[in-house]
């Protein structure tokens, strides 16, 4: 049965138990108290973690002022299996999704337009959204079979923002069916939606951070200009969504044996398979290829690199090669966690179709080199073996 809902916000949760993790090591940042935190020397158990099969709930949310022109169906498929199978291809197949939506209307109580929904949503009409929502589907579904649960509002009600399509978190859990609600997705996409947006707020229920900044900030007035077209929490149009190599740790899809950690001065050599190349086929945790190499610089800062390549996710990939990022696990979600550094500083890649050129081409190819100047770390691309893996060279100077 539902109970009352309390204070609801869409950026902050209250600190949850923390467990340690099946990998970790002396370059693995400990978990921040900051929102959605890049640490992953701990997981927040108030998350599901996406190493094995979920289980989400679709809601189709309907209005007494509008009549919906789209089916269940239809939306459905605006989402599934595309959804499903990014997940699948960026986790190596060791995560599924299995959606399971409700094939009828669930009439929601008052007109769209009585909720004044928009991106930056008022606290008081958000809550009487959302426990409307869930008042109103409770005695159709039973939430306690399900992992996350999204509700998808009719795109055609005049009260429909696209724009505010997020996940909502809660100070205290929402109870229906005796199951802690912690967060919701809401959805309000148009039809079709936008590409791999279910994809980028379902990874916000696994507690990746939003890696763009809204204009305004100290970067300019450009939303993509932290990590461009890499990492589908950048911008889910990005051209190179597959998740970085860092965000694949922390969700436990490439372990501890594959990722290369650097934590004292001096030089080392690495051969990088490319972080979305398949893995090899056989027992789980068997591929050992490193898929990531991390630099500490500091308490809470590293330097993480990795290769990319057109392999699932990145088949559109506007540039191959040794990509190399800066990671904060004090730094808040949508405050710059993790900044993509350019290899090519003076030119650009694929304007036409790149959400942020001067990065579509950050990458580095074979001979090139990038000097992360304040971090005292060298990253130099010697070579590419037959198999098409990376070699690279890099140097640390002084202690983290």
């Amino acid at each position: 049965m539902l109970t009352a809902l309390v204070a609801v916000v869409a950026t902050t949760v209250v600190a949850g138990p923390a467990r340690a993790v099946a990998f970790g090591g002396p370059c693995a940042l400990p978990r921040g108290e900051v929102h959605h935190s890049e640490g992953l020397d701990t997981w927040n158990d108030d998350y599901p973690r996406p190493v094995r099969s979920l289980d989400a709930l679709m809601v189709f949310l309907s209005f007494p002022d509008s009549e919906p022109y789209t089916t269940p169906a239809q939306l459905v498929s605006d989402h599934f299996p595309a959804t499903a199978d990014f997940f699948r291809r960026a986790s190596y197949g060791r995560f599924h999704l299995r959606v399971h939506p409700e094939k009828r209307w669930i009439a929601m109580p008052r007109e769209s337009t009585a909720y004044a929904i928009r991106r930056d949503w008022a606290a008081d009409r958000r809550t009487a959204y959302l426990r409307d929502a869930v008042a109103a589907a409770d005695p159709r579904v039973d939430f306690a079979r399900y992992d996350l649960v999204y509700l998808v509002a009719d795109p055609d009600a005049p009260g429909i923002d696209a724009d505010a399509t997020k996940v909502v978190n809660f100070d205290e859990p929402l109870t229906a069916d005796g199951t802690p609600l912690r967060r919701l997705v809401t959805v309000f996409e148009n039809h079709p939606p936008d590409r791999h947006v279910l994809a980028h707020e379902t990874g916000h229920v696994f507690d990746l951070p939003d890696l763009y900044r809204r204009p305004g900030g100290d970067d300019g007035g450009d939303w993509d200009t932290l990590v461009g077209d890499w990492d589908l929490m950048g911008s889910q149009f990005g051209l190179a969504p597959d998740p970085f190599g860092w965000h694949k740790w922390k969700l436990g899809w490439i372990g501890e044996r594959q990722v290369d950690c650097v934590h004292t001065p001096g030089t080392t050599l690495h051969t990088l398979e490319p972080v979305g190349a398949p893995m090899t086929a056989g027992v789980p945790g068997t591929d050992t290829r490193t898929r990531l190499v991390v630099v500490r610089t500091g308490p809470a800062r590293a330097v993480a690199v990795e290769a990319r390549g057109t392999y699932g996710n990145d088949a559109g990939i506007c540039a191959e090669g040794v990509l190399v990022y800066r990671v904060r696990s004090d730094v808040a979600s949508g405050e710059g966690p993790v900044r993509v550094l350019d290899g090519h500083p003076h030119s650009e890649g694929c304007p036409e179709e790149s959400v942020h050129p001067e990065l579509a081409d950050a990458p580095l190819g074979v001979g090139e080199r990038l000097e992360a100047g304040t971090d005292g770390v060298r990253v130099e691309v010697r070579g590419r073996t037959t198999s098409g893996a990376w070699t690279v060279r890099i140097t640390r100077d002084g202690p983290p």
